[in-house]
């Protein structure tokens, strides 16, 4: 057995928070803080990389000892031992979960010590020019051809590292839609473009639509042999790999044991890896690391990623909040969302149990949001004074990279005041009017890391991802598999075949 079957609503653990639940659900936060002056002090964890205040919660001390005895009863240690130690946890589809693996320097496999290199060589050979186009150019933009995974992490992790990219120009194709393809291919010239096709299988219909089309576009100006020097892939079909015209050294391998969603790290980050050099995305994968350290080593209760799971499980089961929201303070971290809604919704959106049963509680929430102070303007007013309780995360970094501090100290204000906000509200404020009147007792945490950076964003990730973890061993899911997507591949050729 690779991962307990535990169901959480059997446990023990389970019936104490229902009834710790029934005596929490009407108790104020503006209370706890005023009752316990070290609240925050008592509720803030700090790691190497990412911090956390999770005070501003609807919980108290007997909350997380409850939590943390659920995840015990549930054997959360025998699931995360089982990951590290590559067993077989998707098990719906025989795979083990070893993304984790992909950036252990203590540890590394083989293969993926030659993968890295292999990236290392090629991205320099890129960036310094040496690398050729076929009338003898040197590359000055990157398209990167993929879908899912193979889209969202390498386009959120160029997009959020902005800051220490080169000179190229790097662009991404996903969406199937032509329109898409075409105003990507009005911004580039042939004779400077390198185009990677990311696909495991080299099959994936999106993808391969989409690389078909370009290489249609690429040989109304250029010969069939200069495929071969703009065009690599990240995949491990190495015959349709081939035939497509791509060589075996442009060719970088993936594993069965890294899922789509978790692939960022793997050569699926090649675009990335060209984009901001390898030195800088080898230091993501080490912070990374830590985070995978911190995880697989501290006590649940002292635990950034078992909180933040366990927390998640609190409002979605407890509380029936639907869904979480996401709001970084940076606007580097633009696409974040996006890519956190695949890594979670994808996971977690589950309606069976690890034993084959009928879900009956709550599993994988809905994901959403925006930047800071964009969502302000946008949809906080329903976090506000609307009816729905929706648990927010707040992302902020301490220093500003470019060194706006005018900007910078009012972006920091307004985030530490929306936290504030919405704890309080007008609570103690004589306020006639009802409209102006808020509630406050909205819960969030506050994600601090001391500047956006390779390696304090590959903490975050890897936080995140491991938050996903926990949700889905504690609830007693598969988090690895995905057979919603390939219901809708099937249906979409189902329609495709009756039009002809």
């Amino acid at each position: 057995m690779a991962l307990p079957k535990i169901n959480p609503t059997t446990t023990k653990s389970w019936s104490n928070l229902q009834e710790h639940f029934t005596a929490m659900e009407t108790v104020k936060m503006q209370t706890l803080f005023a009752n316990e002056t070290d609240r925050k002090e008592r509720m803030s964890l700090t790691t190497d990389l990412v911090s956390l205040d999770f005070s501003k919660n609807r919980i108290t001390s007997q909350t997380i000892d409850l939590l943390v005895a659920l995840a015990k009863e549930t054997k959360l240690d025998k699931a995360i031992a089982a990951q590290f130690n590559g067993a077989v946890i998707n098990e719906t589809e025989n795979r083990q979960v070893l993304h984790t693996a992909l950036r252990d320097f203590t540890a590394m496999k083989p293969e993926v010590v030659a993968t890295l290199d292999q990236m290392k060589q090629f991205s320099q050979a890129i960036i310094d020019g040496s690398h050729k186009g076929y009338t003898g150019k040197a590359i000055t933009d990157i398209v990167n051809i993929g879908i899912g995974g193979s889209d969202l992490g390498p386009a959120m992790v160029t997009e959020a590292l902005t800051y220490y990219k080169n000179h190229l120009n790097v662009h991404y194709i996903s969406n199937v839609d032509g329109d898409h393809v075409c105003e990507i291919l009005k911004k580039i010239d042939p004779q400077t473009t390198l185009f990677i096709i990311v696909s495991k299988t080299f099959t994936t219909q999106e993808t391969l639509t989409n690389a078909t089309s370009v290489r249609k576009w690429f040989l109304q100006q250029a010969g069939e042999k200069a495929i071969a020097q703009h065009f690599v892939a990240v995949s491990t079909n190495l015959p349709a790999v081939a035939s497509f015209g791509i060589l075996p050294q442009h060719t970088f391998t993936m594993w069965n044991w890294v899922g789509g969603r978790f692939s960022l790290w793997s050569a699926v980050g090649l675009s990335t890896c060209c984009a901001i050099g390898y030195s800088n995305f080898e230091q993501l994968l080490q912070g990374a690391h830590k985070m995978d350290c911190h995880f697989k080593t501290s006590e649940f209760s002292h635990n950034l990623p078992v909180l933040l799971g366990l927390l998640s499980i609190w409002y979605t089961n407890f509380f029936k909040a639907e869904t979480e929201a996401v709001l970084p303070y940076t606007q580097y971290l633009s696409k974040f969302v996006d890519y956190l809604q695949q890594a979670s919704m994808e996971s977690n959106g589950k309606s069976v149990d690890r034993n084959g049963a009928t879900i009956a509680y709550q599993t994988g929430p809905v994901v959403w949001g925006n930047t800071g102070t964009n969502a302000q303007h946008a949809f906080i007013q329903l976090l506000h004074q609307g009816t729905l309780l929706i648990p927010t995360d707040f992302i902020l970094c301490e220093t500003s990279l470019h060194g706006k501090e005018n900007h910078h100290d009012i972006l920091v204000a307004n985030c530490l005041a929306q936290t504030q906000a919405l704890l309080m509200g007008t609570h103690g404020e004589d306020i006639s009017n009802p409209y102006k009147v808020f509630q406050g007792n909205k819960p969030s945490n506050l994600l601090t890391l001391q500047k956006l950076s390779p390696e304090s964003l590959g903490a975050l990730l890897a936080m995140y991802e491991h938050k996903i973890f926990v949700q889905g061993a504690v609830l007693n899911i598969y988090s690895f598999d995905q057979f919603g997507v390939e219901l809708g591949k099937k249906m979409a050729n189902k329609h495709l075949s009756s039009q002809f």
